[in-house]
């Protein structure tokens, strides 16, 4: 809190000193009036959708990453034909495979796409290592008793995978918002993203703020809703201070 309010200090002391009237950066008390009062912008329907896509980008890019995790656990077969795959398309820069979805999709499916992008990679190495670090004896003892790697994935390694894949998918949820945001700046007809820009081109700086201000609480919003529910299914795990 000290360190968010020495930012809030700063932003204000810049804002009527070094950047005053240069329509860059106008006050925090302009920025927050224009997310509860623009009379030209509707902040709510823009924000429902932004939240909306990259919330169905969140749910089948987890649903995915997810599901090879499990895969690649039980064959690693699977595992070193698509993992490649993966990776790929985690290398792959957004802003370029973009167009393409923007070509092949209709509607909000290339945002979605986008957002589910965005997540798939670092869901699935959270899940997978989290897969892995299953205790071995406990795993031995699962084989001792009869048990394949099915028993052993019910028994042990999905309690095991929890803490590091809450963690992935902690940091997958403002990354999904990223994704979102960045598939409406390559064509949409409403948003956030496209706020942002429509606002940028006509030069309402105090909109521009309000809105990076707005998709910056939606991101931690989500980080924080995933990060409180992945303590409370994961009681047993450490914490760091």
């Amino acid at each position: 809190m000290i360190g968010f309010g020495l930012l809030i200090g700063l932003w204000y002391l810049l804002s009527i000193t070094l950047l005053s009237g240069k329509h860059v950066l106008p006050t925090p008390y302009s920025v927050i009036a224009t997310i509860f009062n623009d009379p030209g912008y509707s902040l709510w329907p823009a924000l429902t959708r932004t939240a909306t896509e990259a919330g169905l980008g969140f749910l089948w890019g987890n649903l995915i990453a997810l599901s090879l995790a499990l895969i690649f656990v039980i064959s690693p077969l699977a595992e070193a034909a698509l993992l490649r795959v993966v990776l790929a398309t985690y290398c792959m820069p957004v802003i370029a495979i973009g167009p393409i979805l923007q070509i092949t999709l209709n509607g909000t499916a290339p945002k979605i796409a986008l957002a589910a992008l965005s997540v798939l990679f670092t869901t699935l190495i959270g899940a997978l290592t989290g897969l892995r670090s299953a205790d071995t004896t406990a795993l031995e003892l699962v084989t001792a008793y009869g048990g394949g790697k099915w028993k052993q994935l019910v028994k042990i390694r999905l309690r095991a995978a929890l803490p590091s894949t809450f963690a992935a998918l902690s940091i997958a949820a403002p990354a999904a918002v990223l994704g979102a945001i960045v598939g409406e700046y390559l064509g949409a007809d409403s948003g956030l993203g496209i706020g942002i820009m429509n606002s940028e081109n006509v030069l309402n700086t105090p909109r521009v703020w309000a809105l990076a201000v707005v998709v910056t609480a939606l991101a931690g919003a989500g980080f924080l809703v995933v990060h409180l529910v992945g303590r409370l299914l994961t009681p047993w795990a450490p914490r760091g201070r």
